[in-house]
């Protein structure tokens, strides 16, 4: 059993501008159309079995449209999260309505959303998460939308989890894209319900350093994830077949943790 627990999908309205504009600042041809349609498609030909779809708000304006279509495309194999913006004045009561909505959690990103994780004016809206018990997953580390502008470390991650021992926080990247060394230092094996996903670091992490995080961290911590539609999942599973970890530990990353966060009965 697969669970992927970061990818990205578009409503039809809004999907063929969408991906233009990200494979134009990325440089990274997708492996899917950027619908639904196609994930789920990408997902049976590669034995994916479920998938977390991760929105993001882009503007404030954004919220009420962004998480209603999340919540129409939920299904039994498609499992959205919502997201609110930090700069929308109704973030916190948007937060209470994707609870409502049975939406699992927020996705936020700091370089699409314009904010730098040492600001704490988010900090309400992590205090409304971890008060209604919804998971926040963040983009970490490196994006190609501002490559020259690091606006999250691992480092300002380990303060927020500081401040927010409770908040279910799942860091993608393994906690920082291309600062995995800092990941290591900052976050790798700080108690409580911080989990990192694998999303997108299959061919640029050394072996010997994912090995480290996963030993220091714990296997029951770490989520298999893509960022599908800019990487394919089969490229993250083959990188945790390979390593010499246990089989149990395996079964942990590729669905197990996964599972318990989404209270999936297997």
């Amino acid at each position: 059993m697969f669970i992927d627990f970061h990818t990205h999908a578009f409503s039809d309205k809004i999907v063929k501008k969408a991906m233009s504009s990200l494979e134009g600042t990325s440089g990274i041809k997708p492996h899917t159309d950027g619908t639904v349609k196609g994930m789920l498609e990408l997902m049976d030909k590669n034995g994916i079995d479920k998938s977390v779809l991760l929105p993001i708000a882009t503007k404030p304006s954004q919220q009420t449209v962004v998480n209603n279509w999340a919540k129409e495309v939920m299904s039994d194999r498609i499992y959205p999260f919502g997201s609110v913006h930090p700069d929308a004045p109704d973030a916190e009561k948007e937060i209470e309505r994707i609870k409502e909505m049975g939406l699992y959690g927020i996705k936020l990103h700091p370089d699409y959303q314009n904010f730098y994780t040492s600001d704490k004016k988010i900090y309400p809206i992590l205090q409304k998460c971890s008060d209604l018990g919804l998971m926040v997953v963040f983009h970490a580390g490196y994006d190609p939308l501002s490559p020259d502008d690091l606006h999250s470390t691992p480092a300002d991650y380990a303060a927020i989890h500081k401040d927010f021992p409770d908040l279910t926080m799942i860091l993608a990247h393994l906690g920082g894209m291309y600062r995995w060394e800092q990941t290591e230092r900052y976050l790798a094996g700080k108690d409580g319900r911080l989990f990192f996903d694998i999303s997108f670091i299959a061919g640029e992490i050394g072996t010997s350093i994912l090995s480290r995080i996963i030993k220091k961290h714990g296997a029951d911590r770490i989520l298999l994830a893509s960022d599908c539609p800019w990487d394919n999942p089969v490229n993250e599973i083959k990188m945790i077949e390979n390593l010499d970890i246990p089989a149990e530990d395996k079964e942990k990353i590729f669905f197990r943790n996964a599972a318990g966060l989404l209270n999936i009965k297997i």
